[in-house]
Protein backbone atom coordinates (compact mmCIF):
# COMPACT_ATOMS: atom_id res chain seq x y z
CA UNK A 1 0.00 0.00 0.00
CA UNK A 2 2.82 2.42 0.84
CA UNK A 3 4.40 1.76 -2.56
CA UNK A 4 1.15 2.54 -4.35
CA UNK A 5 0.77 5.80 -2.44
CA UNK A 6 4.35 6.77 -3.25
CA UNK A 7 3.70 6.00 -6.91
CA UNK A 8 0.52 8.06 -6.89
CA UNK A 9 2.34 10.96 -5.24
CA UNK A 10 5.12 10.83 -7.83
CA UNK A 11 2.65 10.88 -10.74
CA UNK A 12 0.62 13.64 -9.08
CA UNK A 13 3.71 15.80 -8.52
CA UNK A 14 5.01 15.20 -12.03
CA UNK A 15 1.80 15.92 -13.95
CA UNK A 16 -0.63 17.96 -11.85
CA UNK A 17 0.42 21.34 -13.29
CA UNK A 18 0.23 19.98 -16.86
CA UNK A 19 -3.31 18.71 -16.35
CA UNK A 20 -4.35 21.91 -14.58
CA UNK A 21 -2.98 24.13 -17.35
CA UNK A 22 -4.58 21.92 -20.00
CA UNK A 23 -7.99 22.34 -18.38
CA UNK A 24 -7.50 26.09 -18.19
CA UNK A 25 -6.65 26.16 -21.91
CA UNK A 26 -9.93 24.33 -22.50
CA UNK A 27 -11.68 27.20 -20.76
CA UNK A 28 -12.10 25.98 -17.19
CA UNK A 29 -12.02 28.69 -14.53
CA UNK A 30 -9.24 28.44 -11.91
CA UNK A 31 -11.30 26.76 -9.17
CA UNK A 32 -12.99 24.36 -11.59
CA UNK A 33 -9.65 23.48 -13.20
CA UNK A 34 -8.21 22.63 -9.79
CA UNK A 35 -11.23 20.51 -8.79
CA UNK A 36 -11.24 18.67 -12.11
CA UNK A 37 -7.49 18.12 -11.93
CA UNK A 38 -7.74 16.52 -8.50
CA UNK A 39 -10.72 14.44 -9.58
CA UNK A 40 -8.83 13.36 -12.69
CA UNK A 41 -5.95 11.99 -10.64
CA UNK A 42 -8.16 10.07 -8.24
CA UNK A 43 -10.19 8.53 -11.07
CA UNK A 44 -7.11 7.85 -13.20
CA UNK A 45 -5.23 6.14 -10.40
CA UNK A 46 -8.24 3.95 -9.69
CA UNK A 47 -8.23 2.98 -13.36
CA UNK A 48 -4.48 2.99 -13.97
CA UNK A 49 -4.67 -0.69 -14.93
CA UNK A 50 -6.30 0.55 -18.19
CA UNK A 51 -3.22 2.58 -19.11
CA UNK A 52 -1.67 0.58 -21.95
CA UNK A 53 1.42 2.70 -22.48
CA UNK A 54 0.48 3.54 -26.07
CA UNK A 55 0.91 7.24 -25.26
CA UNK A 56 2.70 9.25 -22.62
CA UNK A 57 1.23 9.34 -19.12
CA UNK A 58 0.74 13.12 -19.52
CA UNK A 59 -1.36 12.59 -22.65
CA UNK A 60 -3.45 9.89 -20.96
CA UNK A 61 -4.08 12.09 -17.92
CA UNK A 62 -5.02 15.11 -20.03
CA UNK A 63 -7.48 12.98 -21.96
CA UNK A 64 -9.01 11.74 -18.69
CA UNK A 65 -9.27 15.36 -17.50
CA UNK A 66 -11.06 16.34 -20.69
CA UNK A 67 -13.55 13.51 -20.13
CA UNK A 68 -14.11 14.74 -16.54
CA UNK A 69 -14.70 18.30 -17.83
CA UNK A 70 -17.19 17.19 -20.49
CA UNK A 71 -18.98 15.01 -17.94
CA UNK A 72 -19.23 17.94 -15.53
CA UNK A 73 -20.59 20.23 -18.23
CA UNK A 74 -23.17 17.63 -19.30
CA UNK A 75 -24.34 17.04 -15.74
CA UNK A 76 -24.75 20.78 -15.20
CA UNK A 77 -26.75 21.15 -18.43
CA UNK A 78 -29.09 18.34 -17.43
CA UNK A 79 -30.09 20.04 -14.17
Amino acid sequence: MAGAMAGFEAVYQAYFQDVYRYLQRLGAQEVLAEDLSQDTFFKAMAGVHRFRGECEMRTWLCRRSEERRVGKECSELCR
